[in-house]
């Protein structure tokens, strides 16, 4: 039986080299089983399912659909719609299942804790991020879709995305050895400003779909005829909206709705200027090069399927494509990160490259 050195660590026989492999397929599970986790929950919205089981997180007190007299019984006023029902409970099963993959990594991590360079902090991180999506799963029907709940679910979503893909990352980079100890690019004030558009872009785009605003404005690039029309801004973005009234459909007025709508195509005007500002400064380097193409190119297609949802009334399976391209551009934001703050070379490769990469 050979023997491995791990940081600095003596680990013998295969065990722990089988652990790291089978940590590394279970966090790239985890990463296309979120993706999966977060289409399905905007597909349950899409077809007015998010209220499809009255109560949580059980379905009419049960924990499979009844029939529609055991949930009259349960509640009357919330008449059974089987459909809905059930596309509710299907994505209740699989987010638990997502659950359930989180506690698997945490449990088969823990016996590498104790090495330098484990993730274990990313590990914990994903734990209470994902407990946190629960809760907040719960309250997407305890409060009837209340849009603020909605908007910090899918934005929920998201961060348990990320922390996979960080954790991923950070496993790859254990599994080679690195400790991570080498020195790291910071990010630059344009990176920055990048990622704060990307983020608040997303919650603009959630804040849409929960306030039903996605063809308030009809037509491109003008609304509803005209550059700028009449908007009740305070109303669009009223964040102390009363808990208590069924969201469903929504509850603002037309120019609340139109002003969200403009607040989103804005949104996306900058984010567009910053990506290419983005991928123009770094461009010479070779290995973000992928990655800054990938990003100006998903955003070209983001924004030909937000016009096409627009001009098309938002059918189902092209605003699931607009969802599934935004989580393309959150992942290749991230690598694009990642691989910008890796180091490459020696300590002093690294710092001349702080030197020119200062903005």
């Amino acid at each position: 039986m050979r023997n491995e050195t791990m940081h600095g660590v003596s680990l013998r026989g295969r065990d722990n080299a089988s652990r790291v492999g089978l940590l590394l397929t279970l966090s790239l599970l985890g990463i296309l089983f979120t993706s999966t986790v977060i289409l399905v929950g905007v597909w349950t919205r899409l077809v007015d399912a998010g209220l499809g089981c009255p109560d949580w997180p059980g379905c009419y007190g049960r924990l499979v659909v009844p029939d529609a007299e055991r949930a009259m019984a349960h509640s009357p006023d919330a008449p059974l719609e089987s459909f809905k029902a059930w596309v509710e409970m299907i994505h209740r099963y699989i987010a638990s299942g997502l659950g359930l993959l989180v506690i698997a990594l945490l449990v088969a991590g823990a016996g590498l804790r104790k090495y330098q360079g484990y993730p274990w902090g990313v590990s914990l991180a994903l734990l209470v991020v994902i407990l946190l999506q629960g809760a907040f799963g719960a309250f997407t029907v305890t409060l009837k879709l209340w849009p603020q709940v909605v908007t910090m679910h899918l934005l929920g979503g998201l961060a348990v995305l990320l922390l996979f893909v960080w954790l991923h990352l950070r496993l790859r980079r254990f599994a080679s050895g690195d400790t991570g100890e080498r020195p790291r690019r910071r990010l630059t004030p344009l990176w920055g400003l990048a990622i704060l558009l990307l983020l608040l872009q997303l919650a603009l785009g959630g804040w849409v779909s929960s306030n039903y605003a996605g063809i308030a404005c009809q037509g491109f690039p003008t609304c509803n005829g005209q550059w700028w029309p009449e908007m009740d801004w305070s109303e669009g973005f009223h964040l102390t909206q009363t808990v208590g009234p069924n969201y469903l459909h929504g509850q603002l007025h037309a120019d609340a709705r139109m002003a969200i709508q403009q607040g989103h195509r804005i949104g996306a005007l900058l984010l567009g200027l910053t990506l290419l500002a983005l991928a123009a400064r770094y461009w010479r380097e070779a290995r973000l090069r992928p990655w800054l193409g990938g990003l100006v190119g998903i955003y070209v297609l983001q924004l030909g399927l937000g016009v096409a949802n627009v001009l098309m009334w938002l059918p189902l399976w092209l605003a699931l494509l607009h969802t599934a391209g935004a989580v393309a551009l959150v992942l290749c934001l991230a690598l694009a990160v990642w691989h910008w703050r890796e180091p490459v070379g020696d300590v002093n490769t690294i710092r001349q490259d702080k030197e020119w990469a200062h903005v």
